[in-house]
């Protein structure tokens, strides 16, 4: 994969790193942000932290939210560290919920020893996380503390649920090894920063001058119509490069970057290629602009963005491996799931040691 479209540039498939995940929103990242990375790299004994800024948090409003590109910037100042990575991996995975990014994450880099972060303020929301219980089977979880929301919170219900499951703060070096579920609450300096507050004190925006915009006329016009349209001459275009396999998924409430993914299959590099290209030129064409397409150089998967309509063409191989459909919930009259593939032969994964849990 080319880094252009991988959804963490420079990162082998093949990592052994054990790496932090630190989700969430960024609006905006502040030094508690960087904190909690720092005191993880040291704590956990992790060789990098990565910050993963989502495009939208399902269970917060999109109200005073920054785009997605500010964010992501902002966040690169604050983080300012070797070992702190900050991507919005999200978008490409097409993934919504943290369970859905961190299941991808694990099938992207199978060798790698993954650990969730976050503040001690957040285990008492856990159980409002779509699968939170599924997510403490996915993945080790370090909570750290954070002002008001220390030993409180570990008696909120997420904390008990799983409290046979929890290790000492001395064990937290072990984490990342652990076969979940795992986790570790790690006490640590008090950082007060705060997304909430900092936001409380911005300057407002500059507002418009002249009239005041009625919420009549925010409202933005239905593209359904518009979306719908494009999503056909898209199946159109894949019928007659002869792609296979081709599956549409309806992201409309699921998703604010697209209304629709399409995933197919081309046979070989040239096809894969062609396809994409063709793909581009037609919508180009039919008036729907500059269409970017990524992964072209490699073959093996490429990206073509047309707004409303993303499509993934894959070569086999690479389609079993990464299963983007199987994170979402396919159309009624999608095509049938892809051959198996026989698993190229790689390393055997690495036995992971679990200790002890103790009470704690």
């Amino acid at each position: 994969m080319t880094a252009a479209y991988h959804p963490m540039p420079g990162v082998p498939r093949d990592t052994r790193r054990r790496i932090g995940l630190l989700g969430g929103s960024f609006n905006p990242a502040h030094a508690g942000h960087r904190h909690v990375s720092v005191e993880a790299l040291r704590r956990l004994g992790l060789d990098e932290v990565w910050w993963l800024v989502s495009p939208q948090n399902p269970l917060k409003s999109d109200d005073g939210m920054d785009l997605l590109a500010t964010r992501v910037a902002r966040a690169r100042q604050v983080a300012h560290h070797p070992h702190i990575k900050v991507e919005a991996p999200e978008l490409l995975l097409g993934t919504r919920y943290t369970l859905d990014t961190v299941r991808a994450l694990k099938r992207l880099y199978p060798k790698a020893e993954f650990v969730w972060l976050m503040g001690a303020d957040i285990l008492p929301q856990l159980v409002h996380w779509q699968g939170w219980r599924d997510l403490f089977a996915a993945i080790p979880i370090a909570a750290f503390a954070r002002p008001g929301w220390s030993y409180a919170a570990l008696q909120s219900a997420a904390p008990r649920a799983f409290a046979r499951y929890r290790l000492k703060a001395e064990q937290a070096r072990e984490l990342a090894s652990c076969e979940a579920p795992a986790w570790c609450f790690i006490p640590s300096r008090l950082d007060t920063h705060s997304a909430t507050a900092i936001r409380a004190v911005r300057p407002p925006r500059p507002k418009a001058k002249g009239k005041t915009i009625s919420d009549k006329s925010r409202t933005l016009p239905d593209r359904s119509k518009a979306s719908a349209a494009q999503l056909e001459l898209v199946r159109k275009s894949l019928d007659d490069d002869k792609a296979e396999n081709v599956v549409v998924i309806d992201l409309k409430g699921k998703s604010a970057f697209a209304d629709y993914m399409v995933i197919a299959t081309g046979r070989s590099t040239r096809q894969v290629v062609a396809i994409a290209e063709h793909l581009a030129d037609r919508l180009k064409h039919a008036g729907h602009g500059y269409t970017p397409v990524e992964g072209k150089e490699a073959g093996d998967w490429a990206l073509i963005d047309g707004g409303d309509v993303v499509v993934h063409v894959f070569r086999p191989e690479s389609r079993t491996f990464y299963a983007l459909e199987k994170m979402w919930q396919l159309e009624t009259d999608a095509a049938a799931k892809p051959a198996a593939v026989p698993r190229r032969r790689g390393d055997p994964a690495r036995s992971r040691r679990r200790p002890a849990a103790r009470p704690a």
